[in-house]
C-alpha cells in the first residue's frame, strides 16, 4: 500500500522551505489551477499569465496558509484574489490610456479579435458579472455549493442564488445569439 503525504503537510513543508515538497503541490494542482484561471478569465494566454503569476507568489504566500481550510480551498481563494488584483489593474491600465487616443482602443480592439476562438460557454462566462462568473467557475470546477462559499467568503445560499442568476443570464445570451 502507498502512502501520499497530504496537501495540508506539503504547503507546510514548502511553507519552510521544502523545494521537493512545493513541486510536487504544484505537480497536483497545477492542471486544475491553469483550468480554473481559464474559466476565471476566459481567454489562454490570459490564464496562462495568471496562473504564472499565482505559481511565481506561491512560495511568499504559502507562510500564510493556515490548516483552517483545504489546500485547494486557499489555492482557488489565492486565484480569485488575483484575478480581482488582475482586473482593478487592467481597469486602471484603461483610464490611464484614454487620453492616448483612438489608436489604443483600436489596438487593444485588434488584439481582442485576434484571441484564440473560445467555446460558447467561456466566451458566455466572460458576459457575465464578475461575481456570477467567479461563482459558477468555481461551481464547474466541482466545489459544492458551501466549497465554493468558503472560497469566495459568502453563504452557501448566496452561491445557489448566484448559480440560479447566472443560467438565467446564459438563457438570455443564448436566446439573444439565436435571434441574430
Amino acid at each position: 500500500m502507498r502512502m501520499t503525504t497530504s496537501d495540508e503537510d506539503l504547503a507546510e513543508a514548502a511553507a519552510a522551505g521544502d523545494g521537493a515538497a512545493f513541486a510536487s503541490l504544484l505537480d497536483r494542482h497545477y492542471d486544475r489551477l491553469f483550468a480554473f484561471c481559464f474559466r476565471l478569465t476566459g481567454s489562454r494566454a490570459d490564464a496562462e499569465d495568471l496562473t504564472q503569476d499565482i505559481c511565481a507568489a506561491l512560495p511568499a504566500k504559502l507562510g500564510s496558509y493556515q490548516r483552517r481550510a483545504k489546500v485547494t480551498t486557499w489555492l482557488y481563494r489565492v486565484a480569485v484574489n488575483a484575478a480581482h488584483d488582475r482586473r482593478r489593474k487592467r481597469a486602471t491600465y484603461a483610464r490611464a490610456t484614454t487620453g492616448w487616443g483612438d489608436w489604443e482602443i483600436q489596438r487593444t480592439a485588434e488584439n481582442d479579435d485576434t484571441a484564440e476562438k473560445l467555446d460558447w460557454l467561456t466566451v458566455a462566462m466572460r458576459q457575465l458579472p464578475i461575481d456570477l462568473r467567479d461563482t459558477l467557475a468555481l461551481v464547474l470546477d466541482e466545489m459544492t455549493h458551501a466549497q465554493a462559499g468558503d472560497v469566495l467568503g459568502v453563504s452557501e445560499g448566496t452561491i445557489s442564488w448566484r448559480i440560479s442568476e447566472a443560467k438565467k443570464a446564459l438563457r438570455v445570451i443564448k436566446e439573444q445569439e439565436a435571434k441574430t
